[in-house]
């Protein structure tokens, strides 16, 4: 009886662990959600289809929730690139994003342009 009992904590000893650990990889702003594990981004429960980069930058801006990133902070975050010169590929991919998540905010409620400067994540 005292294997048994010690066999059970144990085993719920190592079950309590996991869903915390699953919380963590998933990342929460009112109706959008993005699972890590999986790959997935979900608005009001229905799958968003994002390429790679889109994914990546949502989550990059996500996890800077409320601060504000310059162009070049996503260059280096998302596509590792180094900081010189200046490219419109955040610009584009911000907007495909945007057309995903925002689809009836006018003007943009969850990723804020700061215009000159970069892009922050309010949700």
């Amino acid at each position: 009886m005292v294997e048994l009992i010690a066999r059970l904590r144990a085993l719920l000893r190592r079950s309590s662990g996991s869903p915390a650990k699953q919380e963590a990889d998933i990342i929460a702003a009112g109706p959008l959600s993005v699972d890590l594990g999986r790959r997935e981004a979900l608005m009001n429960g229905e799958s968003l289809q994002l390429n790679p980069k889109e994914f990546d930058l949502l989550v990059t801006l996500m996890h800077n929730r409320g601060q504000t990133l310059t162009r070049e902070q996503l260059l280096q975050k998302v596509w590792k690139y180094g900081g010189e010169g200046f490219s419109r590929t955040v610009d584009v991919h911000i907007g495909r994003l945007r057309r995903k998540i925002e689809r009836h905010s006018d003007p943009p409620v969850r990723i804020i342009t700061i215009r000159r400067y970069g892009y922050r994540f309010e949700g």
